[in-house]
């Protein structure tokens, strides 16, 4: 399956000019859906994450044309995650209040096609943040009294990670080809994110 670049353009186009609603459209969606995630957020500035969202959400789409740029970058940024209290299975809750956030700024123009494309490409999104997870989630030895305590919330996070990893690693796959097999004109673009 490949990714309908030249739709979710169009769409993210049209969403742009409303972007820092958007994002906090996006959190209170997320945050009236999932009351759960709210404490991950509470010492966070939130106009901050919220710029961190719309930058991420415009990296994406400006590198769909060149995905062996954005994989390194979205294995990353789901490697961070961990770091942040993000488990696998929030991807799920995220993935829905964008498409609820998506929905609700594009109105006529959140067709079906659109639909799926945004879906397509978060469950894109989505796999190579859980691979970084997968592959940044070991913990460090820590070098403290207190190791015992340290050490316990990391060692769960891990087996938690590692269980919902295995549940999403079969959409995973199939999803990572789709994003790399982008193409324009098939020749993949060579631009390299600064």
């Amino acid at each position: 399956m490949s990714l309908n670049v030249e739709l979710l353009e169009q769409s993210f186009e049209k969403v742009k000019p409303r972007a820092d609603e958007f994002a906090a459209s996006f959190y209170n969606n997320l945050f009236q859906a999932h009351p759960e995630m709210k404490p991950l957020f509470t010492k966070t500035d939130m106009k901050k994450q919220e710029k961190k969202l719309l930058s991420s959400l415009v990296l994406v789409v400006e590198n769909l044309r060149n995905p062996e740029a954005l994989e390194p970058v979205l294995k990353a940024l789901g490697a961070r995650h961990v770091g942040y209290g993000a488990i696998p299975k929030h991807y799920g809750s995220v993935v829905e209040a964008l498409l609820v956030t998506f929905e609700q700024y594009l109105q006529q123009d959140w067709t079906t096609e659109v639909k799926k494309a945004w879906l397509d490409a978060f469950r894109a999104i989505t796999a190579l943040m859980l691979k970084g997870t997968g592959e940044e989630s070991s913990p460090k030895p820590v070098q403290s009294e207190k190791k015992t305590e340290t050490l316990a919330k990391p060692a769960i996070l891990k087996t938690e990670i590692q269980k919902e990893y295995q549940l999403f690693q079969s959409i995973a796959e199939p999803e990572k080809k789709s994003l790399i097999s982008v193409q324009l004109d098939g020749e993949v673009l060579k631009e390299i994110i600064q």
